[in-house]
């Protein structure tokens, strides 16, 4: 238990009735969890509001309630605080109920449109492979040690994080790596933590939906660097044109890497073939298993890190280069007669161009490129154009089907893609909304050799249609669809 004062420290009280000497055994922000001598927060929700239950919440138990809004009523025996922002509240809360366990291990965050989850999980397997006990917070999965738990979100709420990083400290880990995304840093999921660092990937087009301009999702992305304390180091990617800006109000030590332009830490792209790369670093060439452009710079970036946070640049890039990439991001199939499949996550214009270069770059000229690939539903659909031109501009042939279509239509969704483009590059397309059907359908029309691209979903393991999750993994679909094809043969 912890006093309520005790969890008040450094929140910005405006307001707080009596009681507040109170004990709390537990603090939650969904009324259905509270319980007696609870501590309920109520956030305001982008579907409901948790103002609405606060009544709920005292029903079950809850003897102090951190609000925005007082209710109209005051309950006798019950302490109420007003803040501005409960959100921000319930980080500096959940961290105080934990005992700080962000400031006992070495905590590193990873923003960015693209390579965070490969940056943040390379991290996590160098840093076992040197010895240390780490902890992994990320969209596919999170760990602690060899201990796997499922992931809900790409950075989990504010109690979940300090539950989570409380249970590695126990466990004795000394760092941990944790993807950072614009939502969770827009809604302060993260606000009360203490960082020993924070890398930045790169920005591109992605969650206008959330943010309402680009201009906004940059300054999300920026906030993780402007509330470092100067302890922390900031480690930004310098080529990209937005990297700089990262850097601009933060106290914390300032690093750049880079493949093109002069950074701290430099890199040079040496070969890039469908095995792997030769990537150096400063100016110490080194054979890695990951490919392509984009993974120059999340291997760039994680030695980096790694030197920012102590280690030996041999031992470190003799690990590294022994490490595979995260699953679902580039991952490579292989069907008997010599066609290749590969699943990535790119689902954002730039991804699916970085991928899709990386194939143009190392592809033999008899080799073809087929793309299956859609967008989801619900969520930014000033992309949708931009993802069909990229594909059809970067492959033979493409493929429209569904991604996640949440509750819209997947042939709206296609058609939204079909307008971005012009009539050379229609010819490229089919239209197969079915997404099972639409890999077999590529694997009929490869010949041996041919390279096909499913591209959106990578680790994921299921299809979300109308509000309900079907299980689909696009690996075990192409797996299926090489198995079927060697059979009729």
């Amino acid at each position: 238990m912890k006093q309520l004062q005790e969890l008040l420290k450094d929140v910005a009280v405006e307001m707080a009735s009596p009681y507040t000497t109170q004990a709390i055994q537990a603090v939650h922000f969904d009324s259905r969890l509270v319980v007696s001598k609870s501590l309920f927060v109520a956030l305001h929700g982008t579907r409901v509001d948790g103002h609405d239950f606060i009544t709920q919440a005292i029903e079950k138990g809850a003897t102090a309630v951190v609000c925005q809004e007082l209710p109209a009523s005051l309950v006798e025996g019950v302490a109420y605080i007003k803040v501005k922002d409960t959100t921000k509240a319930l980080g500096v809360i959940a961290a105080n109920f934990y005992d700080h366990p962000s400031r006992k291990l070495q905590l590193v965050a990873v923003t960015g449109t693209n390579g965070k989850t490969t940056t943040v999980t390379l991290l996590y397997k160098l840093f076992r492979s040197l010895g240390y006990s780490t902890g992994l917070l990320s969209t596919i999965q999170n760990q602690i040690n060899e201990e796997v738990i499922p992931a809900t979100h790409t950075t989990p709420d504010a109690l979940q994080i300090n539950q989570l990083l409380a249970k590695m400290v126990k466990q004795g880990c000394t760092h941990c790596f944790m993807e950072a995304s614009s939502h969770a840093i827009a809604l302060n999921r993260i606000a009360g933590l203490y960082f020993a660092g924070a890398v930045f990937t790169n920005i591109s087009h992605d969650h206008l939906d959330f943010h309402g301009s680009f201009a906004n999702y940059i300054q999300a992305k920026k906030k993780l660097f402007d509330d470092l304390p100067k302890q922390a180091f900031a480690l930004t990617n310098i080529d990209d044109k937005r990297g700089e800006v990262m850097l601009q109000n933060t106290v914390a030590r300032r690093y750049t890497f880079a493949l093109h332009h002069p950074a701290y830490f430099k890199g040079k792209l040496l070969d890039n073939t469908l095995q792997g790369l030769l990537l150096e670093i400063n100016r110490q060439p080194t054979w890695f298993k990951l490919l392509g452009n984009f993974n120059a710079y999340n291997l760039l970036s994680v030695f980096a890190t790694a030197m920012l946070l102590g280690e030996e640049e041999e031992e470190v890039l003799r690990s590294l280069s022994g490490l595979s990439a995260a699953p679902g991001r580039f991952e490579k199939r292989m069907a008997p007669n010599g066609i290749m499949g590969i699943v990535d996550y790119a689902h954002t214009p730039d991804a699916l161009e970085n991928v899709l270069h990386t194939l143009q770059g190392v592809r033999q000229d008899n080799q073809q490129i087929i793309c299956v690939v859609g967008c989801g539903g619900d969520r930014d659909k000033t992309k949708r154009p931009l993802m069909a031109k990229v594909a059809c501009q970067l492959s033979h042939q493409v493929i429209f089907t569904a991604d996640n279509p949440r509750t819209e239509p997947p042939e709206a969704i296609i058609q939204a893609m079909l307008a971005g483009l012009n009539p050379i590059d229609k010819k490229k397309v089919q239209v197969i909304a079915e997404r099972r059907a639409a890999i077999r359908a590529a694997v009929t029309q490869a010949t041996p050799q041919d390279i096909i691209l499913i591209a959106g979903k990578g680790h994921e393991t299921y299809q979300e249609i109308n509000g309900v999750r079907h299980h689909f993994d696009d690996r075990e679909e192409i797996e299926k669809a090489f198995a079927e094809m060697a059979e009729k043969k």
